[in-house]
């Protein structure tokens, strides 16, 4: 797995991270000896020092033991605690930084901790090998259940996550999954766009483009599905121009189609954006190049994030219902664990949020209010 030193996250976790998956996978075993200090360095390219905090921490946590002038060595694969003797959730998220998935922590945390359950959790730092690897650690060490937020882009069920369904092992997805057998809760995507593509043309928008996410992301084509139902049902055409993708799911990828926009050979006059971190990098591109949110061109995105309401021009954005999925998912894991009847999958609608970017105080009243 190696690391990225383009990953704003520390190199020296970074490194930890990766020695500690090789000892969860066997790849390392107990007592097996590894690359000296210098010989790490080189590996990863860092220096001594960077090698030497991510040994410290490993050492720490039981992990690793030294033995002066042999070497470093495999101590222990988990740690000595048995939380299968503890009322215990683990939560696997593709990315803690990620502003949406922060919020589905925290409404898990308050619930677990209502109902006498301690929440861990992990970060799977976007690999879906290191997911795996996690899943596998928290089963090993014996939480009682799982929350798992999947890097998985198909819409059927990595095989780690059909094994734990098969083995009737306590789990719920809060990634989108399109498999109506595997437990899930979160959001009605489509219809979320569709109320976001709506409230637009309701305004009184024209061209309405829809920015969708990277190739291959299910959840930007269900998006995809509620921006071009809305055109349908409103009759109004659909521009394959006026839509577009991202390179990848964040603020700078928005930022780049922003400077295009002076460049679209149809240029819409609306936008709906498949995030709220893309739609916040597009709006500052429109800005810089002297363009006025929403006169020149209207902004509606997905999620709202917190930094939604602080933006030079507060962004319209459809509301997921984050304090909800996380409550809902740990309920529908506690029911598991006490083999309690539960719905499989949870769908919830989401609401739209309405600020100064899709331009209803200009045009009209906002739809959906």
């Amino acid at each position: 797995m190696g690391i990225d030193h383009r990953n704003p996250k520390p190199l020296y976790i970074q490194i930890a991270d990766d020695i500690r998956s090789k000892i969860f996978s066997n790849r390392l075993k107990e007592g097996d000896s590894i690359d000296s200090q210098r010989a790490l360095a080189l590996k990863y390219d860092v220096s001594l020092i960077t090698v030497k905090k991510a040994l410290d921490n490993l050492s720490k946590e039981g992990f690793l033991y030294s033995r002066v002038g042999k070497g470093t060595y495999v101590d222990k694969k988990q740690p000595s605690v048995d939380f299968s003797k503890n009322k215990t959730i683990g939560l696997v998220l593709r990315d803690l930084k990620d502003p949406f998935f922060s919020l589905i922590v925290h409404s898990a945390e308050e619930k677990a901790s209502e109902r006498g359950y301690n929440l861990l959790l992990s970060n799977s730092s976007n690999h879906i090998e290191k997911e795996e690897q996690q899943i596998t650690h928290f089963r090993q060490i014996g939480v009682n259940g799982l929350i798992i937020a999947s890097m998985s882009h198909i819409w059927r069920a990595t095989r780690t996550i059909l094994k734990m369904h098969e083995e009737n092992y306590p789990y719920v997805m809060v990634s989108y999954i399109e498999d109506p057998n595997i437990y899930y809760v979160g959001t009605d995507h489509e219809q979320g766009a569709f109320m976001a593509t709506e409230n637009l043309i309701k305004i009184g928008y024209k061209r309405i483009g829809y920015i969708n996410a990277e190739e291959g992301n299910l959840v930007g084509d269900l998006r995809l599905k509620g921006y071009c139902r809305a055109l349908q049902q409103y009759e109004k055409p659909i521009n394959e121009n006026l839509i577009v993708r991202l390179k990848l799911n964040n603020y700078q990828s928005g930022y780049e189609i922003g400077r295009q926009f002076s460049t679209f050979s149809v240029k819409p006059d609306a936008v709906f954006v498949y995030n709220d971190l893309s739609a916040l990098g597009f709006e500052q591109a429109i800005l810089e190049q002297g363009l006025k949110v929403p006169d020149d061109v209207a902004i509606v995105g997905f999620d709202d994030i917190e930094r939604d309401q602080y933006a030079p021009v507060p962004l319209t954005t459809v509301q997921q219902p984050t304090d909800k999925i996380g409550a809902i998912a740990v309920d529908k894991i506690i029911s598991r664990i006490g083999k309690q009847r539960t719905t499989i999958h949870t769908l919830l609608r989401p609401k739209l949020i309405v600020r100064d970017s899709c331009g209803a105080k200009i045009k009209s009243v906002c739809a959906g209010n």
